[in-house]
């Protein structure tokens, strides 16, 4: 199982997909790990090369002491990873917090991207700050499983969480985040508590694209929208029938979204 050391910690990750074709990076949200990418390396990795990895504190990769998992680190553990394994210029796709990580690569290290996709996010600051705060607090000191119901319908739509068809992994991700334990409140602490990057965006030429979840519990439509006005070379689409975990639950319509703003951007 490959790992990296940047930045102070220690990176799991996966590398697949043909050496010589562009690279996508993925990031993937909060409460899960790489996995929820399978969709997009199952169907995209034989003309684009995958590399996903683990948030620090988050899946295989190494803990840190970090009180508050804050996303301005994150983001520097990303740049590193590119710079590591000598990525860049590459694109970037991150799904919630890992959309965070996202436009704070696009603001801060631009060289380093041909184009970020973002999905089910925000470039502002915590809106739901008053609801999130008092589930974090509860998760630190009780763990997930009290809370397992509201973070299963925070993460994905209602038509995902309806579809009989995709029991199974519906299932999986719920066992997932009742293993987490009470240190995943500190991941989660720094997602809740982050500052707005708007601002930042504003006068980036890089290429941005905004997918939105039509059901998202999370993340209006509308935070998609804003973050399309702040930057110049931006376009913003709503995903029909899909929550926040827009990547993982409609994996067609968002892998041609992909493809797409690949081929567009050699």
């Amino acid at each position: 199982m490959p790992k990296i050391d940047v930045n102070g910690t220690t990176l799991f990750y996966e590398d697949q997909g043909p050496k010589g074709a562009p690279v996508l990076v993925l990031s993937h949200s909060l409460f899960f790990d790489q996995k929820m990418f399978a969709h997009q390396v199952e169907h995209l990795t034989k003309d684009i090369r995958i590399v996903r990895y683990d948030h620090r504190d988050q899946g295989q990769s190494g803990h840190s002491s970090l009180l508050s998992v804050d996303m301005d680190t994150l983001t520097e553990d990303a740049a590193a990873l590119i710079e590591a394994l000598d990525l860049g210029p590459c694109f970037f796709a991150g799904n919630s917090m890992g959309g965070f990580i996202a436009l704070r690569l696009a603001a801060r290290h631009p060289d380093l991207l041909k184009g970020c996709i973002v999905l089910g996010s925000s470039g502002e600051l915590e809106y739901k700050l008053a609801e999130f705060s008092p589930l974090i607090d509860g998760i630190n000191k009780q763990g997930t499983e009290p809370f397992i119901d509201t973070l299963m319908f925070i993460m994905f739509g209602d038509d995902y969480l309806a579809d009989t068809s995709r029991t199974n992994e519906r299932d999986y991700w719920r066992n997932y985040m009742l293993k987490l334990g009470p240190n995943i409140a500190r991941s989660a602490h720094g997602v809740i508590y982050r500052k707005g990057v708007l601002d930042e965006l504003k006068g980036s030429k890089l290429p941005l694209l905004i997918l939105a979840g039509e059901q998202d519990h999370a993340y209006s439509v509308t935070l998609s929208e804003n973050m399309a006005e702040s930057a110049v070379n931006s376009q913003v689409f709503v995903v029909p029938k899909a929550g926040h975990s827009v990547a993982l639950e409609q994996p067609e319509i968002v892998n041609k979204y992909i493809a797409d703003f690949i081929a567009a951007h050699p």
